[in-house]
């Protein structure tokens, strides 16, 4: 019997910000309702988009065009998206696609490891 791969989204306004929280598996079966999440957040004057991807488990290279697309749109209306909270399978993904500048950055701190941006997550500390 096959797995039913599922994404939820939940979306938190605070004026023209907004937090959007993925929970699931990101790729290409998944990306198009994300897409028109930011879509929506876009044409409703929103210019400020967090992504909480702490209960993301999982995204390929389909997730990634997602995330990148959906940067582009933001950055054209004016606005800005950044990913948070991000697993360490994504931040290598990120790392090794040279996409790293969707992260959020925290203050600098020394590299935890030779695949990791130049910033330290929390999450990464505790495991």
């Amino acid at each position: 019997m096959p797995v039913l791969q599922s994404l939820n989204l939940h979306r938190h306004d605070r004026g023209d910000e907004t937090t959007i929280t993925l929970a699931g598996e990101l790729d290409l079966d998944t990306a198009a309702p994300l897409r028109a999440m930011v879509d929506d957040c876009l044409r409703e004057g929103v210019r400020t988009i967090d992504i909480d991807l702490s209960a993301l488990a999982f995204c390929d290279v389909s997730g990634l065009n997602a995330f990148l697309a959906a940067a582009a749109c933001t950055a054209t209306a004016k606005g800005s998206l950044r990913l948070h909270h991000p697993r360490p399978m994504l931040i290598r993904l990120l790392a090794l696609t040279g996409t790293g500048f969707l992260l959020h950055r925290l203050p600098r701190a020394p590299e935890v490891g030779a695949w990791v941006p130049a910033v330290v997550y929390p999450r990464l500390l505790a495991s």
